[in-house]
């Protein structure tokens, strides 16, 4: 008999999101069970439990998601998770707090994308700007941007806790990014000088760029926004925008079009965590790969 695909859905929150839920069941796990309030200390018990209650041969049938909403505690829960792994018996894990892995994959391979085809511009070779940089979409889409080489400016409406990030970015990953604050529209469109891709990861619902922005930023290529409830966090971005000209001839990136890429990577990665014979390990970084392929 063929032994069961078991997914333990790890959250340090009071509730498992039941989106991650929906896309490890879409996946063909055969069981998915949550577990709520899990703190850093619980990943070694869990773990082993998860690990020695099952032989060798179906370790790769036994898998771990980690959800919550903290990038940082996810990565540490992650990290001790593989320290906790004991040969022949190691199981696969999937990390992504709050969508924020798979979301801002998405979004730089679709800022990518549209460099390469309409700009002939490298990834690499560019300045960013991201704002709402607090957050974990912006957290996280800072890091990949910064691990592909480009230059990177994290913003945020408070200096002290956009700069903890940045600083939390280099201590963690060794990459050197910067902060500013943007608060005011003179402070939004002073980061904006000399960048070539503004990302807006603020919260739903907040303009955070206007039309009049982007038309003074004459250096900018590229604007890419993930929130879907109006107003825009761009002015002017249609939900499905995919390298539509905006005011200046700024090219946009419209929610929709990354929160597709965002659910194709998601339910790639569970899938295949669920497929995998051998046991797998799975966070922003297989994410970016994986929407760079499907992009």
């Amino acid at each position: 008999m063929t032994a069961k695909n078991i997914l333990h859905m790890l959250t340090p929150l009071r509730h498992m999101s039941p989106f991650d839920v929906n896309m490890a069941l879409d996946a063909e796990f055969d069981s998915v069970t949550p577990y709520t309030g899990v703190t850093l200390d619980d990943i070694t018990p869990l773990v082993q439990d998860a690990m020695f209650s099952r032989s060798p041969r179906d370790a790769g049938r036994t898998a771990v998601f980690i959800g919550g909403k903290d990038v940082g505690l996810a990565l540490d829960m992650m990290e001790r998770l593989r320290g906790t792994l004991l040969k022949p018996f190691e199981i696969s894990a999937f990390a992504d707090p709050a969508g924020s892995f798979t979301t801002a994959a998405a979004m730089v391979a679709c800022v990518e994308k549209i460099l390469k085809q309409k700009k002939a511009k490298l990834l690499g070779q560019t300045k960013f700007v991201i704002f709402g940089a607090t957050g974990p979409v912006g957290y996280t889409s800072g890091v990949i941007a910064a691990m592909e080489g480009a230059d990177v400016i994290l913003a945020g409406r408070e200096l002290s806790r956009v700069t903890a990030k940045a600083d939390e970015i280099k201590q963690r990953f060794g990459l050197d990014v910067r902060a500013v604050q943007a608060k005011t529209p003179k402070e939004f469109s002073s980061a904006l000088a000399g960048k070539e891709v503004a990302l807006c990861a603020a919260a739903a619902g907040v303009q955070v760029l206007s039309a009049t922005m982007l038309a003074a930023a004459k250096s900018l290529l590229v604007a890419a926004d993930v929130n879907a409830v109006p107003p825009s966090g761009v002015e002017g971005l249609d939900l499905v925008a995919k390298g539509v000209e905006l005011a200046g001839g700024v090219l946009g990136i419209g929610p929709l079009v990354v929160g597709n890429l965002k659910y194709k990577t998601e339910a790639g990665l569970f899938q295949r965590m669920a497929a995998s014979s051998r046991p797998i390990s799975l966070d922003f970084r297989d994410a970016f790969a994986l929407a760079r392929e499907i992009a």
